[in-house]
């Protein structure tokens, strides 16, 4: 009986990386994981691209691209930011409600 342990001979010579450090550029194999495949990324790679624990997975043609999950709404309140504190998109404009029903 076959264990989780058990290391087959085609399994021990797949297993590979290379590391240049220019772009750090990696090259490994597809490794079985049940019925998927996956890869393992180097640790150097990771803290380079500040990947994470979630990511993201897009396809593109000939590629699997891997990108760190943007925060919702990240970058907004440095844009708010730029219009300043008093600087409106719009003239304000009164309603129906501020017309007829409101009182000072």
């Amino acid at each position: 009986m076959e264990t989780p342990l058990d290391v087959h001979p085609h399994d021990a010579l797949s297993d590979y990386i290379v590391i240049t450090m220019d772009h750090l550029r990696v090259k490994t194999r597809l490794i079985r994981i049940g019925n998927s495949r996956g890869v393992r990324l180097a640790k150097p790679l990771l803290e380079q691209a500040g990947l994470e624990d979630e990511v993201e997975i897009r396809v593109e043609p000939g590629a699997v691209v891997i990108t760190a999950v943007a925060a919702p709404r990240a970058g907004w309140a440095e844009a708010a930011a730029r219009f300043g504190p008093n600087r409106l998109l719009d003239a304000p404009t009164g309603t129906r409600f501020d017309e007829a029903e409101w009182t000072w």
